[in-house]
């Protein structure tokens, strides 16, 4: 429900804070005191359309914020969750709305949509007047009244459910059979680039490795010739080891002739010849290890070229050739198997159809039934409104050749205002004050079923006598048993069955500007105010004594 609303700056009000109870809330007060403001506060705060001459004068800006107790398990919790915003605690809609035009919204201090507000604003209140019954105003909602009067929500909801199964079926075998179609008319191209995919065979990964092994190769033997050369320099024809132990043999024999002068000299010459083997043996070492296979090169080099240039031609990178040959392997395996695939998918068409159009069929005589039980409910509440030459209906068409989400059915709701015309849409042959009248007496039928937790009634008792104001009293007193309902009203009967009374009136504030002031009233207060709405401008002690009458009646 609604538990606070706080207006700020807002045409004539300057500072409202306002905090509501459950049950019945009534807001009186003389014409042209602001009541139409504080709902278009409220509607500000619900995601109505917002607009800058709504800014107080002299503001910058408009600021209106309403509170809501919800329980954990309401479907407006669940809608706040699914746009992806925080739920703990109250639920807060607060709207900026600035003097030139631009406006800012937030749900619980988290910023968000216009649209994301509206929508919320629908889960949590309805605003009813004689001009703005969007319950009646819009047909889809005849049909949500009529399942929840019903408690028809989950047929509902699983015929929904199966229609989306059964446009699932249609759009797979829709798509399959494109798939078809076109494989079919590519078949031979399809055929031939799979044949040689096939023959490529391409491997994840395979140019990376080929490519690295290509380079370590090519590295390998250009090394390799330089080891070559070394391996030639030591061990080749001009190596200088076989002149060096030849000059080594013949100073070993020249050195006993002259003794100390050329041990030393030998001994260098035989260190060399030591050093010079070792090198040829290390150069002989990295010859095996540098040794490579230049067959393997070229098969390695036809192998990635082949891959680049099937890359080429088919306009894919390398990586995506084995992706390639899977749809295309596939996209054959569905024009082979295309007729087989297409009857299955026919079949599961034609058994989402069947699961539908049993649901639908079901659901439609649910809704049939229902519809003669909540037009025996409304016509129960409408002599009481002064519109017992009236007739109440649920028109419904059903026609199983146009499947909807919603089933089979379009519901509308139908009156007859006077016997013997012609019955029709409630919105084409009620007058303002009918509809209103048609609108309690649903709303009274369905009770809490179809309805948001806080209902707003905008002066639907306008235009009508005593008794009729009367019957409007009682039975919005009946709705507050099961739901909020706050109404403005000008007739002494509602006022008095209210558990909350508002006193709504304009005068100066501190600046001697003219404001609009909201107070909640004792019992001594709403005697005087009803005796004013039951006297006029002036106050008699008979009008007091009627109030206290109505007053004490409602008591009981």
């Amino acid at each position: 429900m609604l538990s606070q609303l706080s207006i700020r700056d807002i045409v004539l009000i300057e500072r409202l804070d306002l905090v509501f109870d459950a049950g019945m809330s009534v807001l009186t007060g003389e014409t042209g005191a602001g009541k139409s403001i504080l709902l278009d506060a409220l509607s500000l705060a619900l995601g109505a359309r917002g607009d800058g001459s709504l800014v107080r004068q002299g503001a910058e800006r408009g600021q209106v914020t309403a509170v809501f107790d919800v329980p954990v398990a309401h479907p407006a919790r669940q809608f706040v969750r699914d746009s992806g915003l925080d739920d703990e605690g109250d639920l807060i809609l607060r709207r900026v709305q600035s003097a030139d035009g631009r406006t800012r919204v937030f749900l619980n201090d988290q910023p968000t949509s216009v649209a994301t507000m509206r929508e919320l604003g629908r889960h949590l209140v309805e605003i009813h007047g004689q001009h703005d019954d969007r319950a009646l105003i819009e047909t889809d909602m005849h049909r949500i009244l009529l399942d929840a009067f019903g408690g028809m929500g989950e047929e509902a909801r699983s015929v929904a459910g199966l229609h989306a199964a059964w446009r699932q079926a249609l759009r797979a075998r829709d798509a399959h059979r494109a798939k078809v179609e076109e494989a079919a008319r590519e078949a031979d191209y399809l055929r031939s680039s799979f044949a040689e995919l096939d023959q490529l065979s391409p491997l994840d990964g395979e140019e990376d490795e080929l490519a690295g092994r290509r380079a370590d190769m090519m590295r390998a033997e250009r090394l390799a010739s330089d080891i070559k050369e070394a391996e030639e320099v030591l061990a080749g024809p001009g190596s200088p080891v076989p002149l060096i132990s030849s000059l080594v043999r013949k100073l070993e024999r020249k050195s006993a002739e002259a003794p100390g002068l050329l041990e030393e000299t030998v001994e260098a010459l035989d260190g060399a010849l030591r050093q010079l083997g070792d090198a040829q043996m290390a150069v002989e070492a990295a010859m095996r290890k540098a040794d490579f296979d230049p067959h393997e090169l070229e098969r390695t080099e036809e192998r990635l070229f082949a891959l680049r240039g099937a890359s080429r031609k088919f306009n894919v990178p390398v990586s995506e050739l084995p992706a390639l040959a899977q749809r295309m392997m596939d996209d054959l395996s569905d024009l082979d198997a295309g007729e087989e695939k297409l009857k299955a998918h026919e079949i599961a068409v034609g058994e989402t159809l069947a699961a539908f159009n049993a649901a639908a069929r079901a659901l439609s005589d649910k809704r049939h039934h229902t519809a003669n039980a909540l037009t025996e409910a409304v016509m129960t509440e409408l002599p009481a409104l002064k519109l017992e030459r009236a007739a109440f209906m649920v028109h419904i068409e059903t026609d199983q050749d146009r499947p909807s989400p919603d089933g089979i059915d379009k519901v509308e709701f139908h009156v007859r205002t006077n016997p013997g015309t012609r019955a029709g849409p409630i919105m084409k042959v009620a007058s303002g004050g009918e509809l209103s009248r048609f609108l309690l007496a649903l709303k009274v039928a369905l009770a809490d079923r179809g309805s948001a937790p806080t209902l707003v009634f905008d002066e639907i008792d306008t235009g009508v006598g005593g008794a009729v104001a009367d019957a409007i009293g009682q039975r919005l007193k009946r709705l507050s048993d099961r739901v909020q309902v706050l109404s403005v009203t000008h007739a002494p009967q509602v006022a008095a069955r209210a558990a909350t009374h508002f006193l709504i009136a304009k005068g100066p504030n501190d600046a001697d500007a003219i404001a609009t002031k909201v107070t909640a009233i004792d019992a001594a207060g709403r005697r005087e105010e009803i005796a004013r709405m039951l006297a006029g401008a002036t106050v008699t002690s008979e009008a007091r004594a009627a109030a206290d009458r109505l007053l004490s009646e409602n008591a009981r």
